[in-house]
């Protein structure tokens, strides 16, 4: 199977990635790409800055690739519309015919043989099936990513009642404020969820209520206590992450973020002044206009139904990988070096890498991905040595599933009493003064 070529799913930055380092071993690589450009999913958060500067967001082989082109790598951290333009585009144009747009995998498979069979799994090609096409395949690396599939606002992981009936008024991205202006100024607005996605919402809107008398934002945590969601603060070593957190935190202690805590959403009720969320031991908020469920993300699993994976019951990861990796026990300073050997699957030749390896955990860092797929694409390669050898120093502390906040800078009377705690398992930050609810039983 040599002479077949590598199907990389996802033209991101981990899927682009990984077509650098097959080119740079000499295997051809085929980047299939659902969006109609690469990073067409980063381009869905163009307003939002990344808590990274440039350089952890530059893979090797991918700047090895670029630079002969008189490419290098921009300064500052850069928003997701910078990444695409100033990094994913330039690759994706270096790589030339070995991406294609508008791909969407439909399925994948072993040549004549469904996930029951034995027989030939290690001989027989893969088949990668897109609407009226199939191409057969030496190994698929699947990067597409968990963006296509955002947790619902219902508080048992399916979709609460209602919700789906109210989806006009109901967003699983984080709003831009300048683009949205007219959805949230001068209204009620509920965010959901506890991660740096829902905290750089909180302290875009947070923006509008100084700015728009009659805009309120209540922030809904399923927790019982706002306890770490702040993240590290100061001692975070990703400044800005921290920083976000700190920002938040101000808005909450300054009145125009509400906090409600142990709030599981159970229901969505239309009312004549928006929406009435319910909580499952019966609370009533009063009527929001808009809500911003925030609540993460979780793989699509399917499409890869005809393979056989070694899944995590809990996080949906590798099942290798997940103990490492598991939200209740680490953040992205803790998470171990990685790569091939917790990534490959029972079906020969099939890898998950990027932010879908790690299912439904947050922590994930582009750096981590770089290092996956390097490992990965050695042993694709033949280079067992290369392939075990995994080395990655990640930045402490906090919880990494969000991008970071629009300006690059703390706002004032941010930074003073910064926490110094991680997000799981370690101190958390001290608590804030919080108003009373807005809720009603």
């Amino acid at each position: 199977m040599n002479g077949l070529p590598v199907v990389v799913v996802g033209a991101g930055p981990v899927g682009l990635a990984a077509a650098a380092h097959l080119l740079e071993r000499g295997v051809r690589p085929l980047v299939l790409e659902a969006g109609s450009r690469a990073g067409a999913a980063v381009a869905r958060w163009n307003h939002v800055r990344l808590f990274s500067a440039w350089p952890e967001l530059v893979d090797p082989a991918a700047r090895r690739l670029l630079e002969p082109t008189g490419w290098r790598v921009p300064e500052g951290r850069p928003t997701g519309a910078e990444w695409v333009s100033g990094y994913l585009e330039p690759l994706a144009r270096a790589l030339a015919d070995h991406v294609r747009y508008d791909a969407r995998v439909v399925g994948v498979a072993r040549r004549g043989r469904d996930r029951v069979v034995d027989a030939g799994r290690g001989s027989e090609p893969l088949t990668v099936h897109l609407a009226g096409e199939r191409v057969e395949a030496r190994a698929v690396v699947d990067a597409s990513g968990t963006w296509g599939s955002p947790n619902p606002l219902g508080g048992d992981g399916l979709p609460a009642l209602g919700e789906s009936a109210a989806a006009d008024r109901i967003a699983y991205r984080v709003p831009d404020p300048v683009v949205e202006r007219r959805r949230y100024a001068g209204r009620r607005i509920a965010v959901a969820g506890s991660g740096h996605s829902a905290l750089t919402a909180l302290v875009a809107l947070a923006g509008l209520v100084e700015q728009h008398p009659g805009t309120h934002v209540t922030w809904l945590l399923r927790r019982g206590a706002v306890g770490s969601a702040f993240g590290g603060g100061e001692a975070d070593e990703l400044p800005a992450r921290g920083a976000l957190g700190l920002r938040a935190r101000a808005a909450v202690r300054a009145g125009h973020v509400e906090v409600v805590t142990g709030f599981r959403t159970a229901a969505v009720e239309r009312a004549a002044d928006g929406l009435v969320l319910v909580s499952q031991d019966g609370r009533r908020l009063d009527p929001v206009a808009e809500v911003v469920a925030l609540t993460g993300f979780r793989p699509d699993l399917s499409w890869l139904s005809e393979v056989r994976l070694d899944l995590d019951p809990v996080l949906q990861a590798p099942g290798a990988l997940a103990p490492l990796i598991d939200p209740n026990a680490h953040s992205c300073g803790t998470v171990p070096p990685h790569g091939a050997a917790e990534l490959r699957q029972p079906e020969p030749g099939v890898y998950l890498v990027g932010m879908k390896s790690y299912g439904r955990a947050p922590t994930f860092l582009a750096l981590t991905g770089y290092e996956q797929v390097r490992s990965v694409v050695a042993e694709i390669a033949g280079d067992r040595a290369a392939a075990a050898r995994v080395e990655l120093t990640l930045p402490e502390t906090g919880v990494c599933g969000g991008s970071g906040v629009f300006d690059a800078e703390p706002g004032p009377g941010v930074g003073a009493d910064a926490a110094a705690g991680g997000c799981c398992g370690g101190p958390g930050v001290a608590e804030p003064t919080l108003s009373t609810p807005t809720a009603r039983p």
